[in-house]
């Protein structure tokens, strides 16, 4: 059981990393680029250029992390079944992959908000409404991986109630969890004042399954599970 117990406390380590920078990634855009009107966006970037730049690193670092944290699962849970644990890598690598591509907007925001060649081009007022645009652009860019980082929740609470490694329970939350997630992105863009209003009630399951993951990662690693339940799919008889 050392190997196991290492594994979930590495993959623990990660996925809490990945809370703390992509969380504060989320602040700093909130606060500095997200205020619905051009100007005052683009001034907010100019102003807190350095926190900006802090918080696009930050989202790096926390994507990096997301897939390493995938990728220790993984080695953690295959056995359980190969496919399914593959599925869960997948899923968070296309979400890496996009949410890593998305961060160019964000930096393409910045990058006008404190060019002058940009105003002088487009004038004061298109040079804001560009800045806005990569802002827009980066906030829909990240629901389109939120998709993904739902989705990995699946198969992730899957391999969780199937492993005999933790509570059952655990892999129920993950699972409804994973609902959050997709709720929280087809009201978005389906009826956006909609999803927007209850963004914060369905995402509040998602938030205490993870939570709860990485401490019991974190704190408890891995139970001894019941032998027959994590005996690997492809090793088991035929009927």
């Amino acid at each position: 059981m050392t190997e196991p117990k290492k594994l979930a406390r590495v993959a623990g380590f990660l996925y809490l990393l990945v809370a703390v920078f992509t969380i504060f990634a989320g602040v700093v855009n909130t606060r500095v680029a997200e205020s619905g009107e051009a100007g005052a966006t683009a001034d907010a970037v100019a102003a807190s250029a350095t926190l900006y730049r802090v918080g696009f690193v930050s989202e790096l670092v926390g994507a990096t992390a997301f897939l390493m944290t995938a990728m220790a699962l993984y080695a953690l849970l295959r056995h359980v079944h190969p496919l399914v644990a593959a599925a869960m890598v997948t899923f968070v690598a296309v979400s890496v992959a996009i949410q890593s591509l998305n961060l160019l907007n964000q930096m393409t925001a910045l990058n006008v908000a404190t060019g002058e060649d940009y105003a002088g081009a487009f004038g004061t007022a298109g040079s804001d409404r560009l800045v806005m645009l990569f802002a827009d652009m980066r906030h829909d860019g990240y629901l389109i991986a939120q998709t993904y980082f739902g989705l990995w929740l699946l198969p992730l609470g899957y391999l969780v109630i199937r492993s005999g490694y933790f509570p059952r329970a655990l892999g129920v939350l993950l699972v409804i969890g994973c609902l959050g997630h997709l709720t929280d992105v087809l009201a978005r863009f389906l009826a956006p004042d909609l999803g927007a209003s209850i963004s914060p009630f369905v995402m509040t399951p998602p938030a205490i399954a993870e939570v709860s993951f990485i401490l019991w990662l974190l704190v408890r690693s891995v139970r001894d599970p019941d032998p027959g339940a994590r005996a690997p799919a492809a090793a088991r008889p035929a009927v």
